[in-house]
């Protein structure tokens, strides 16, 4: 018997296969069933075209059989078989995939594809195997052969007697050791999960004996085992099936077993594009938010099949951030997969899949907003958050995309609203879309700032969320109205339709004003008069694009920049406060400082904003009640 060597780059190769190419050993079992279902696949091609061949789909198989005495896997197929030539050709030199050169042979037809295109898969084995055996009797053949393998030092081909057309391999494993566990691969529930997990799909039997009970008797309670055979994949993807065929609870029992969540989706939405780029995909909108989700651990992404064959379980490229929430499958035969099938080559058609994905998606949540609101809400109040983030990373790239799915609590209606809704209510005299951020909605409603925008009749968004404002100043206007904080310097309400402090008031107090300003020099960058106040004494507003609570969730980052809103503290001088003020200044300056820091510490407190000395602010309280 002669031992003939793999070429030299065949012996590098196969070093690759074993030591990196593949991440995850398990990686193997998929690489030989996909393989089996291949050699099926081949039978049936060759049927269209063989008047002399009958393909009856029940009587082809894959089979997988575990030997604990032996340490022995064995996975047998019913399919085409390979001859001594082929042997040496398929197997004795690695990449040369015997599937590929059958595709561009033959022309596939009926939604068919065969899955192997590199011819690396087989040598996966190695990972796991010390010694490989492929026992073959091809199609039409009365002979069979044995091709056999301890790795890179070569192979044996001899020939053997095999009863029936098709495929043995014959593991032999690996003796364990510190760092691997190679007897899993024995044990029937994890050959299970393996199939399950990566072959589930495969379009043809996987069976296997499997370990069951039952009672030795009817009189008594006493059981034994015994082995049945057992088909352990769904062969038929759901994704494959006609919509009309399926019922939601279906599609709730795919999330449930695909374990995309332990809640029940609001949506699904099955996809089945057969053009320039082929493929399936059933996406889920969640009900409830993962537990992990806005925490780094949290991995978006769709699992990702070729030909019904798990290749990713998290194709991140699928998703963009914004819509990481989605769960749910991409199927498709025409993505360009690297040699060990496990990565995508980032091409064409990936980007078009992705793209078109995210339409769907988009498509589907403004239906659920027009058609059922209630159950739009309860998304958003999950995920409502990783759509403003949307709008604002990547510099605003997604905001046309995203707007219409925005809400935000309304002033007037008591409940989220859209934007668009918020400018059909608009009145002809309003300029602006006007919003008011913090911590709570029952702390905005107290906003001093609020008052003259109220008075007037408009509603007022409430931003609860630290990104809203971020958000907002990214997308800067919606239908052409721009958006105004209540506590910016201008409120664009027209000059005649407010009471207004005369010109005589501005500069009869301008010297007040200035001491003040004074104190607190390096706090506030100006101290004037309110025009926005009604019964409130004081109130701290924002000159410049960045407001006080921009300020507050930006210096609550780790990479604390320290920015600074330009603040100013504005004084309502028709409120009885006021006139203390006056007096002060005319006769007791000390007593102007103590309210002026007053006043200052109670702005702040308003806002939300950490008094600077709080043993300095319960003091002026005691100088007062003195």
């Amino acid at each position: 018997m002669e031992t003939k060597e793999f070429k030299a780059e065949s012996k590098r190769l196969l070093d690759m296969m074993i030591n990196s190419i593949y991440t995850h050993r398990e990686i193997f079992l998929r690489e030989l069933l996909s393989n089996a279902s291949d050699a099926i696949d081949k039978i049936y091609y060759k049927a269209l075209t063989d008047d002399t061949l009958t393909f009856d789909k029940d009587e082809y198989y894959i089979k997988i059989e575990a030997d604990k005495n032996t340490r022995t896997l064995k996975i047998t197929d019913t399919g085409i078989g390979m001859t001594k030539e082929e042997l040496e050709s398929h197997l004795g030199t690695i990449a040369k995939s015997g599937s590929l050169a059958f595709k561009s042979e033959n022309e596939l037809k009926d939604g068919h594809d065969i899955i192997g295109q590199f011819g690396v898969g087989f040598y996966s084995a190695f990972m796991v195997a010390d010694t490989v055996t492929v026992i073959s009797k091809a199609l039409g053949s009365n002979e069979a052969y044995k091709w056999e393998s301890a790795g890179a030092e070569g192979y044996t081909i001899t020939p053997c007697e095999k009863d029936s057309v098709g495929t043995d391999i014959i593991l032999k494993l690996k003796e364990n050791t510190e760092d691997e566990n190679y007897d899993e691969y024995l044990e029937e529930y994890r050959l299970k999960s393996i199939v399950k997990k990566y072959s589930d799909f495969i379009r043809y039997p996987i069976k296997m004996d499997v370990t069951k009970s039952r009672k030795k008797s009817d009189s008594d309670n006493e059981y034994e085992e015994y082995q049945e055979e057992e088909t352990i994949n769904s062969m038929v993807p759901i994704w494959r099936k006609n919509k009309s065929e399926l019922t939601d609870e279906d599609y709730n029992n795919f999330y449930m077993e695909k374990h995309y969540g332990f809640d029940k989706p609001l949506r699904h939405i099955h996809i089945s594009v057969d053009g320039a780029v082929r493929y399936n995909a059933i996406l889920y909108i969640p009900e409830k938010i993962p537990f992990d989700y806005y925490s780094p651990e949290y991995e978006k992404g769709l699992e990702l099949y070729s030909s019904g064959v798990l290749i990713m379980n998290k194709c991140a490229d699928l998703l963009p951030d914004y819509f990481s929430f989605v769960k749910g499958m991409v199927d498709s035969e025409d993505l360009s997969l690297n040699i060990s099938r496990e990565m995508l080559q980032h091409d064409r058609q990936l980007k078009l899949i992705s793209k078109n994905i995210s339409k769907k998606i988009k498509s589907e949540l403004t239906s659920l907003l027009k058609n059922d609101r209630e159950k739009y809400e309860e998304f958003y109040k999950a995920f409502g958050r990783q759509l403003k983030f949307g709008v604002y990373s990547e510099f605003g790239t997604h905001k046309e995309e995203l707007q219409d799915l925005l809400m935000f609590y309304s002033s007037k209606k008591k409940k989220q609203v859209t934007l668009d809704e918020y400018v059909s209510r608009m009145s002809e005299s309003q300029k602006f879309i006007y919003y008011a951020t913090g911590d709570t909605i029952e702390r905005i409603e107290k906003l001093p700032q609020t008052e003259l925008v109220a008075e007037k009749g408009y509603e007022i968004l409430y931003f609860t969320d630290d990104i809203d404002e971020f958000a907002i100043k990214m997308l800067m206007a919606f239908k052409d109205k721009e958006f105004k904080n209540v506590a910016s310097g201008d409120l664009g309400i027209e000059a005649d339709e407010v009471e207004k402090v005369t010109a005589e008031e501005e500069k009869e107090n301008k010297e007040l004003f200035e001491f003040m300003k004074n104190l607190l020099s390096g706090k506030v960058k100006d101290v004037r008069i309110s025009k926005r106040l009604k019964s409130h004494p004081v109130c701290l507003t924002a000159d410049g694009e960045v407001s006080i609570e921009m300020e507050k969730v930006l210096n609550m980052m780790p990479n604390n920049q320290n920015v600074k809103a330009d603040k100013v503290l504005e004084i309502n001088v028709h409120h009885d406060v006021f006139a203390s003020l006056k007096a002060a200044f005319e006769n007791d300056k000390d007593k102007l400082t103590l309210y002026t820091h007053l006043l200052y510490n109670q702005a702040l407190l308003i806002e939300g904003l950490p008094i600077e000395d709080p043993v300095d602010f319960t003091n002026d309280i005691c100088k007062i009640m003195v």
